[in-house]
């Protein structure tokens, strides 16, 4: 299973990863939602480079051009509610794909335990498609297995791309147990330490739903 982390190499992803974690700046939720749609942007276009091609004939003014272009669209999935902007970013450059959510939430059994409940899904078959995979936080990794599970109710995928912007290192080990090995490939920002006893993750940035869209009770 291949990992990708971005910020162990220079790009300007790294500003906008910097500027989430700021306790400072994330208090302007536009500008956190923006930040993580720019993120999903540039995560797109690595993964596009993953992709098949086959050659495709233009006709220009002039002439016709012929251009190495995508011969298949992925299948975007996220997982609500933070995960909104993220695919978002994935979207603005997949402009054809076919998209998924699912509904995962923690549902606390006390002030340290949870189980993950899914209650919504909506998706196109997957039978066969490319799917990214799309959460902003990836802290236990239970909420990437289980929507991966309600979505393969919907087909089996030919590949899978897991996309976060912030994982913990448990995440990534739990991920690399309960996902198909030969063709999952995860992409994330960075891979932070720890959890906390809350399952927050370590520095990380806080609650994103929250930061994006307003506390919840």
């Amino acid at each position: 299973m291949e990992i990708t982390r971005f910020n162990t190499r220079n790009s300007i992803l790294n500003q906008f990863l910097s500027e989430l974690r700021d306790i400072h700046i994330q208090t302007d939720s536009l500008r956190f939602r923006r930040n993580i749609e720019r993120i999903g942007e540039i995560m797109a276009y690595e993964i596009s480079k993953e992709l098949a091609y086959g050659p495709l004939a233009v006709k220009t003014p002039l002439s016709t051009a012929v251009e190495n272009v995508p011969s298949e669209q992925p299948v975007i999935a996220t997982i609500l509610r933070a995960g909104i902007p993220f695919h978002q970013g994935f979207l603005n450059y997949f402009d054809h794909a076919q998209n998924a959510f699912v509904s995962a939430y923690r549902k606390y059994t006390d002030e340290e335990h949870f189980d993950i409940h899914i209650e919504y899904i909506a998706s196109p078959r997957l039978t066969g498609k490319t799917l990214i995979l799309t959460d902003t936080m990836l802290a236990t990794g239970a909420s990437m297995e289980y929507a991966y599970e309600a979505l393969r109710t919907k087909g089996k995928p030919a590949c899978i791309h897991i996309a976060s912007v912030i994982a913990s290192q448990q995440a990534i080990e739990h991920i690399q147990k309960v996902f198909p090995q030969d063709k999952t490939h995860i992409w994330c920002g960075t891979i932070d330490p720890e959890l906390n006893p809350h399952s927050y993750i370590v520095p990380g940035l806080g609650d994103a739903g929250d930061l994006c869209y307003g506390e919840k009770e």
